[in-house]
């Protein structure tokens, strides 16, 4: 059941866009989209998350934060929030957006080290909104299998897509492979994954 929150809708930011639109421009390989993700696909990801789950929430990737205020909808306090953003006026906005979360100006992919030297305990869950598909596959699969090592049993690996095809490839014996319905509404639509290892 989702857990019911009294946290209000954030405004629609159209500046933002902007943002996303210039990082975009700037460097396309490390944004990966044209404008932040929409509410309702923010709402999908975070709704893989469970609040009653202990330790902190690491998302890679935040932007100007929609999925991270998602996040917070859910339940979560935002003191239990390691956000790591390569973006350094990304990092700016959610120091200013979100003050009692941590964030960390720095490379995603270098998220294992950031988190050991941070989190006490076993991560509840890991929500990337990285342009997966611009990495080999290897390096995909090692992002995966990094986040397991942090994270609780069973605890989450959730990661969206535009893509038809899964953006970490199912494998039945090491790790389960859960996908959402297309979310339409997003622009352009997309597609929610979350892995776990049983």
């Amino acid at each position: 059941m989702p857990h019911a929150s009294r946290r209000k809708e954030p405004p629609v930011r159209i500046e933002d866009d902007a943002r996303f639109l210039k990082s975009w421009v700037e460097r396309p390989l490390v944004t990966g989209a044209v404008t932040p993700s929409g509410r309702m696909l923010a709402r999908t990801m975070a709704s893989y998350l469970n609040p009653e789950t202990p330790g902190p929430v690491v998302e890679l990737g935040p932007g100007t934060g929609p999925v991270t205020e998602a996040i917070l909808r859910r339940g979560f306090d935002a003191s239990r929030l390691i956000l790591i953003e390569f973006n350094p006026d990304f990092c700016k906005l959610l120091r200013h957006r979100f003050p009692q979360a941590m964030v960390i100006e720095g490379d995603a992919y270098d998220f294992p080290r950031i988190v050991r030297e941070l989190a006490q305990e076993p991560v509840a869950g890991t929500v990337s909104s990285l342009p997966l598909f611009t990495k080999p596959l290897p390096q995909r699969m090692g992002l995966l299998g990094h986040a397991f090592d942090l994270m609780h049993r069973n605890a989450p690996f959730v990661q969206f897509t535009y893509s038809v095809v899964p953006p970490i490839p199912k494998d039945s014996t090491s790790y389960t492979a859960e996908r959402s319905e297309r979310v339409w509404w997003n622009l352009p639509p997309a597609r929610v994954w979350a892995y776990r290892r049983p």
